[in-house]
């Protein structure tokens, strides 16, 4: 029996009566049930039956990249626009992967698998055409196999180290046909392998924000000590300053406030608009006989300079604050971070 060369079983194009075409109608709420409830399907076996095999494949990720190994993962059609999308999963969590077409494959691209690499097919039939031409030679190459594919019985489960059941009730195409809850379960089925590979291999935000330096994403994981305000741009006086030349700096750095530091940067504590205005209101005229060090906050709140900017919005928010004072491991002042700094910069 000849082999599907896709996922997708050839039908005689047929011209549906209007009675038909309603029963083939489905409501758009209907067909995210259908998928929502594939995905409740895939998380049931993965607390079931193919926990093993599902643990097993993570193990086999993991000692590929331990070794060096790269995971290559290969799909035609809907199943290898899932492919790709899992390939950069991997990629942007720590685990170096490549997508490979396998028809092009076939042509020359094989070249790109070097001896050891894990292969992850995906497959929704199990007997995708180019994808089985391939085994011979990925079996030469000394590559593992780990298939997703919804077919059991199917020849690339058969041929696989291990396979992970992809399977669906149905598809969310009232005619079953369009691969849309079959591909909703691989891409989810991708994404658990990825993320458990990625924190069994220890990889943490540091390591994401070394992989995603450009971008909304990039800036949000950006260090505190990359964005404040250092050096002469850091508002700061000392505890004996008087009001006027504190009022000046804090004009002069349009911060909205400064640090107190003594010697050798020790921070002391800050003074922020708010203090100013409650000076005001309280002594008036007297407000400037008054120095630093006996108006200011001595309990500022302070991050290090080492925190991820996300971290240093969302204490700013938490805290209904505008700035934070960046410290050094013995409490000296570093810098300023602003939250203007942080609206485009550090927001999800």
């Amino acid at each position: 029996m000849r082999m599907a060369s896709t996922d997708q079983t050839e039908h005689t194009p047929l011209v549906a009566t209007r009675p038909e075409r309603a029963q083939l109608d489905r409501t758009p709420a209907e067909v995210v049930r259908t998928e929502a409830r594939a995905l409740l399907e895939l998380a049931i076996r993965l607390d079931g039956p193919m926990l093993a095999p599902f643990a097993r494949a993570v193990e086999l990720v993991v000692e590929a990249a331990g070794r060096g190994q790269r995971v290559i993962v290969l799909g035609m059609g809907k199943s290898g626009l899932i492919a790709r999308k899992i390939a950069a999963t991997l990629c942007s969590t720590g685990t170096p992967a490549h997508f490979l077409h396998p028809a092009e494959a076939l042509h020359g691209d094989l070249g790109m698998v070097a001896a050891g690499d894990l292969v992850i097919a995906l497959s929704a039939s199990g007997e995708t055409e180019e994808l089985l031409a391939l085994l011979p030679a990925l079996k030469r190459l000394g590559s593992v196999v780990v298939s997703l594919c919804g077919e059991e019985r199917s020849s690339l489960a058969q041929a696989s180290e291990v396979y992970l059941d992809a399977s669906v009730t149905a598809e969310a195409c009232a005619m079953n046909l369009a691969p849309t809850a079959s591909t909703t379960v691989m891409l989810a089925l991708g994404d658990a392998l990825a993320l458990e590979v990625s924190r069994q291999r220890g990889f943490a935000a540091g390591d994401f924000a070394e992989l995603h330096p450009g971008g909304r994403l990039g800036r949000r994981l950006a260090r505190v000590g990359d964005l404040m305000h250092s050096g002469d741009a850091m508002p700061q006086v000392a505890a004996e300053t008087p009001m006027a030349e504190v009022i000046h700096e804090m004009s002069h750095k349009k911060l909205g406030m400064t640090t107190v530091v003594g010697e050798r940067q020790a921070l002391l504590g800050m003074i922020s608009d708010g203090d100013l205005r409650r000076l005001l209101e309280r002594d008036g005229p007297g407000a400037l006989a008054h120095t630093a060090g006996e108006i200011m906050n001595s309990g500022p709140v302070t991050i290090a300079a080492e925190a991820f900017a996300g971290e240093a919005l969302a204490l700013m928010e938490g805290r209904k604050i505008t700035s934070l004072i960046v410290v050094g491991a013995d409490r000296e002042a570093l810098g300023v971070l602003h939250l203007h700094d942080l609206w485009v910069s550090a927001r999800p």
